[in-house]
């Protein structure tokens, strides 16, 4: 199974948003962009790994 953005994400309503600070607020965001950076990238890997695999098990080579 592979991991969503929206399993990791947290969400605020807008009331909870408000009590932030500035610096939690950029912390925040700062931290949900490196996320989906990292999510997007282990994406990345496992799709190819997932092509290597296919071509592997087809006989056919890279």
């Amino acid at each position: 199974d592979s991991v969503a953005f929206e399993d990791v994400a947290v969400n605020f309503t807008q009331e909870e948003w408000a009590l932030l600070t500035s610096s939690q607020k950029n912390l925040y965001r700062d931290v949900m962009q490196e996320t989906f950076r990292n999510l997007a990238s282990i994406g990345n890997k496992w799709e190819d790994q997932n092509i290597d695999n296919h071509y592997r098990n087809s006989g056919r080579n890279l």
